[in-house]
């Protein structure tokens, strides 16, 4: 039997590499875990997960078709468990750097019903921040 744990790695193929990082890194946090600029992938840390970034026109990007664009996408969304939550700080970190955000939901997942704030990355992803579960 196979028990899953916890996400490892999600892979987004982008059109523009220097916005998606700062949106990722300055807007979310996420740090450069590694770069190879020869074969075009960028593997960010989030949290204990991997967020590989592939820009489209590299060596990997230009095998997996065509751009993502909103007629072409393969992902609803992904989700980043956030702690500490607190809605007032995450907002605020957000307009800091120009990010809009949906409103707080109660959304189920991994650990339970929780409160959640989804953003849309530059490319039209939708990332889902989510805190821990009600008590």
């Amino acid at each position: 039997m196979i028990h899953i744990r916890e996400i490892d790695h999600i892979v987004l193929r982008v059109t523009d590499l220097e916005q998606m990082l700062r949106f990722y890194c300055d807007a979310l946090g996420c740090t450069v875990d590694r770069r190879l600029d020869n074969i075009g992938l960028v593997q960010l840390r989030a949290g204990s997960a991997m967020l590989d970034l592939v820009p489209v026109d590299g060596k990997l990007g230009s095998v997996g078709g065509a751009a993502p664009g909103k007629e072409g996408r393969n992902l609803d969304h992904f989700c980043f468990r956030v702690e500490p939550f607190d809605e007032a700080t995450i907002r605020a970190h957000l307009v800091a750097h120009g990010v809009a955000a949906g409103e707080l939901e109660s959304r189920n997942g991994a650990e339970g019903e929780g409160p959640s704030i989804y953003v849309t990355d530059p490319e039209g992803n939708v990332v889902e921040l989510k805190g821990p579960p009600y008590d």
